[in-house]
């Protein structure tokens, strides 16, 4: 019996146990549940909290670029609204311009039609005046014509009496030196090789693809390289090659030094073709100085600095294709032989003929004939006056003053004119020079026209009463543009219009 009570306790023990560990079971669970539930809810309100703020975000960042469109919007309509303001100021100014024109041509119209009736006013006038004389004097017109030309015969006959024994003396003082002149130009001509130059360069390319670097994002390197050096730059004619124009040689040697370093670079792009730019151009200075020191030390003459870097410079100068420091070398060498020759200095003779042509080195920045240029920079650095004479005349625009001077017309004449020498015939450049003047008095304004400086420059006179200062500038620019559309020339051709009144009374 005690065992069965023992049993049954011990089950009831166990039910009891079961129970209340169940009863701890599911208080444990609802309470996880509950747990669970809270979590979940939190993560929800932390997720909306997040999507809020992102939303708010996106809204921001969506306002910050409608603002910045709207702002870039406004600046565009403005730039817009200032292009038309100019376009509608032009427009202004070129009706202002027209009015003024017509106004110009009827007042124009009006004095030519005055000038007419005051030349026939004039004519009558001078009719009348002309018969008065004849009554006043007792001589018809002819009488007095005869009777003048015989006052004038007898005081005229003294006078060129006295001019004729000046002559006379002057050319018995010039026949040694006319002799010594004459034996100079039978001295044989100095034959040596010539290479002509051209007034392209090419670059080679690595291949193809280059040639988009070179040109650039919308054309941006390639105008930022012409700008900076002055040449054309040509990409597209040949393969494989990038063609560098310029009628200038040194503009065209930094081009092509600097193209060559920014392939030999890879990185092309308008700062770093600035610093190629920039480094060609000392490079080209440091071959200016060499080949100036070179044709010094070849000729065997000591020589500033200053005029050694203008002597390099012609180097990179050319007329008609003949590279000039090559032709001042030859006239160096002429003019020593034909020195030692005539029995004169031949150290002279060189140094002058090396320097004759330095002038060019400078006259395309400075206005002037390059042999009195040259002279002139020859006297600033201290060269003797024999010298600074022989460079000043080597174009007869100054006196020989010595036979040093004779001896360098010579040589460059040889130099000039030996066959090859140059691309351009004595003919053809007398036909350039012509067409230049004929195209110029082909304008009714223009009463003449001198070609100088080889065909570098025009000057056209026009006449003053049919024209006023802004016509003469107008007239400048349609010259201009007329040179460059029908006439071939190398280089630059300068138009200069001169417009002068002058008054002339005699008093007696």
């Amino acid at each position: 019996m005690t065992f069965i009570i023992s049993l049954v306790s011990s089950v009831v023990s166990l039910l009891l146990g079961a129970a209340l560990g169940l009863h701890v079971a599911l208080r444990r669970q609802r309470r996880a549940r509950l747990r669970a539930e809270d979590i979940i809810a939190a993560a929800e309100e932390e997720a909306e909290r997040i999507r809020r703020e992102k939303l708010l975000q996106v809204q921001e960042e969506i306002r910050s670029l409608q603002e910045k469109e709207e702002e870039r919007l406004r600046r565009r309509e403005q730039e817009l609204s200032a292009a038309e303001e100019r376009l509608l100021a032009r427009e202004n100014r070129l009706r202002k311009r027209e009015s003024q024109l017509e106004s110009l041509e009827e007042l124009l119209r009006q004095q030519e039609a005055e000038v007419r009736r005051l030349l026939e006013k004039g004519r009558a006038l001078l009719e009348e005046e002309e018969k008065l004389l004849e009554r006043l004097s007792g001589f018809t017109r002819e009488e007095a014509k005869e009777y003048l030309l015989k006052l004038v015969e007898a005081d005229a006959e003294k006078h060129f009496a006295q001019r004729i024994a000046a002559v006379e003396q002057r050319y018995r003082q010039d026949a040694e030196r006319l002799a010594k002149e004459i034996l100079a130009t039978a001295v044989q001509r100095y034959a040596a090789e010539y290479a002509e130059e051209n007034t392209v360069s090419t670059v080679p390319l690595p291949s193809e693809e280059f040639k988009g670097r070179i040109i650039g994002r919308e054309g941006r390197n390639i105008r930022t390289f012409e700008a900076l050096t002055g040449v054309d730059v040509l990409v597209d004619d040949t393969p494989d090659v990038v063609v560098l124009s310029s009628f200038n040689p040194l503009r065209r040697e930094i081009a092509r030094l600097a193209m060559e370093r920014l392939i030999e670079d890879g990185r092309i792009h308008p700062a770093r073709i600035e610093e190629k730019v920039r480094r060609a151009k000392e490079r080209v200075e440091e071959i200016i100085r060499e080949h100036g020191e070179r044709a010094a030390f070849e000729v065997g003459v000591e020589l500033p600095r200053e005029l050694i870097m203008l002597l390099g410079r012609l180097h990179f100068r050319t007329s008609y294709g003949q590279n000039q420091l090559q032709h001042s070398l030859e006239v160096s060498y002429l003019a020593r032989l034909i020195a030692e020759e005539l029995g004169v200095d031949p150290n002279a003779a060189k140094r002058a003929g090396l320097l004759h042509d330095i002038g060019k080195a400078l006259d395309q920045d400075v206005e002037g004939s390059h042999a009195l240029i040259g002279a002139d920079l020859a006297r600033r650095y201290g060269e003797r006056p024999l010298i600074v004479n022989a460079i000043a005349a080597h174009h007869e625009e100054a006196e020989p003053t010595s036979v040093i001077a004779a001896v360098v017309q010579a040589a460059d004449t040889l130099s000039a004119a030996r066959p090859g020498a140059r691309r351009e015939t004595y003919e053809r450049y007398i036909q350039r020079l012509r067409e230049l003047e004929d195209l110029c008095r082909a304008y009714p304004e223009v009463a003449e026209a001198y070609a100088l400086q080889a065909g570098r420059e025009v000057r056209v006179v026009v006449r003053p009463e049919r024209t006023n200062d802004e016509m003469a500038s107008k007239l400048a620019y349609d010259i201009a543009r007329q040179i460059e559309e029908q006439l071939q020339y190398p280089g630059e051709i300068k138009v200069t219009v001169i417009r002068q009144v002058q008054y002339i009374e005699t008093a007696r």
